[in-house]
């Protein structure tokens, strides 16, 4: 039997796309999702697969995939492919996703969570589970449906959609995502998400009594603080309303100053707004340009070691007022470091927002496509992590830019079976990749081989 061996630019995700098979992820997609599309050349769950190793690939458009994917036959082999759909085939059965196509792929990547993440795992009775939720904006033209004037930062008068994302902080994983019309904020789907995300992770009243809630003040209406109270949740969460939160603010007695943000002052609301549970309430300030203040007030219900906790902090054995003030704010300012930057992280290297359907669906599914690699590429980089720490501070840019773009040779026999993946040694994350991988492949009998090229 003949065997070849063939180039590829990509050999490194070549073995993550042998990793995918072997955990049998995609198999679980096309369990669930069937597409209303006349086959010719390439079945329709295929040219979805095309779509989903160009996101892998780096590429920030589905054109892209004629020469990221197309262009790389020993790639196309490593995913289970022996061809690659052209890119107007791929967008064609895009836009004939629905409503249905869409609940199909959210089952099927809920079951791919629940059997490989580390969020579903999560031990409750030895720690806290911490969800991040937020939304962000992703213009489109105006002929995109439910493209609307609304919030863009930085960007006025534009049209889009919100992006609403539910995290599993501590484990780097995308828990639930939804797509919204370009009007939506946070307070008008806020309960909705932590609904989905409570159904993703089967979480119990007991278990909800172990997770955390952290939002910003899109989340910070009475309405949701209450509804989050009385669902049983630990919350961590910025006030929405700014007449409230300045007489709030004007209501503290004692100010301290915050040691890391020059400034910015911190200190305990003197006559807290009552809720339906009980609530600490902190205001932090900081001068405005004309000599006022900003005010902004957080409303938890955590106790002072779940917030060092969640601070990251040892909590010192005699504990002053600024040091506790000063861990709260830590606390929720870490939330930049979790769901705000996997937002970024998804921008910057998966590209959400680049890649425009007109089809409200057809974005959709692109965007759940987009989730899954995420969630992959977390699955990956803890692999990697084993044999190399740097690897968990690796965002996605890093991850599909440089680990996912080591250079090798794929062999493949007539049949189009993957026989051996060998690495360009001279690379500078091969070594590590090799030996991270190396063992988990060979499982199935594929050689993973580190030499010159």
């Amino acid at each position: 039997m003949k065997e070849y061996n063939r180039f590829s630019a990509r050999a490194s995700l070549a073995a993550v796309g042998m990793y995918l098979r072997q955990l049998k992820i995609w198999e679980t997609v096309e369990e669930h999702v069937k597409i209303k599309q006349k086959q010719i050349k390439h079945a329709p769950l295929d040219k979805l697969l095309d779509a989903f190793m160009n996101i892998l690939a780096g590429g920030q458009g589905i054109v892209e995939v004629n020469t990221r994917v197309r262009s790389d036959p020993a790639l196309q082999c490593a995913f289970g492919r022996r061809a690659c759909a052209d890119q107007s085939t791929i967008s064609e059965t895009l836009n004939a996703c629905d409503g249905l196509t869409v609940s199909q792929m959210r089952q099927a990547l809920q079951d791919i969570y629940r059997t490989h993440s580390q969020g579903y795992q999560h031990a409750y009775d030895e720690g806290y589970q911490v969800l991040d939720i937020d939304l962000t904006g992703l213009m489109a033209g105006r002929q995109a449906e439910h493209a609307t004037k609304g919030y863009f930062s930085g960007q006025r008068n534009r049209r889009g959609r919100q992006l609403g994302r539910v995290l599993a902080t501590q484990y780097d994983e995308i828990v639930f995502e939804k797509l919204y019309p370009g009007t939506f904020q946070l307070e008008q789907n806020l309960q909705e998400l932590v609904v989905e995300a409570e159904e993703v992770l089967e979480l119990s009243p007991e278990r909800r009594q172990r997770t955390i809630v952290r939002t910003d003040g899109g989340g910070g209406r009475d309405a949701d603080i209450n509804w989050l109270l009385s669902r049983g949740y630990l919350i961590l969460v910025k006030v929405k309303n700014w007449q409230r939160t300045c007489k709030l603010g004007k209501s503290v007695q004692e100010w301290y100053p915050d040691l890391k943000v020059p400034d910015r002052q911190i200190g305990w609301v003197a006559t807290p707004h009552p809720y339906d549970g009980p609530t600490r309430q902190l205001a932090v300030r900081w001068p405005k340009a004309n000599g006022q203040w900003h005010y902004r007030v957080l409303v938890f219900n955590l106790t002072d070691e779940m917030l060092f906790e969640l601070s990251k902090q040892p909590l010192p054995t005699h504990l002053t007022q600024g040091e506790l003030l000063a861990a709260i704010v830590d606390a929720y300012d870490l939330r930049g470091g979790g769901v705000e930057t996997t937002i970024k992280g998804s921008k910057g290297g998966l590209g959400v927002h680049k890649r425009n359907k007109r089809s409200f669906a057809a974005q959709e599914m692109l965007l759940l496509l987009a989730q899954l690699a995420y969630n992959l590429i977390s699955w990956v980089r803890i692999l990697l992590s084993n044999r190399m720490a740097t690897f968990l501070h690796f965002g996605m840019l890093r991850m599909v830019r440089d680990v996912f773009h080591i250079t090798g040779k794929v062999r493949v026999n007539q049949q189009g079976q993957l026989l051996s993946i060998t690495l360009n040694r001279e690379h500078n994350l091969a070594l590590p990749f090799f030996e991270a991988l190396h063992p988990v492949l060979a499982r199935n009998g594929l050689r993973l081989i580190l030499r010159q090229i």
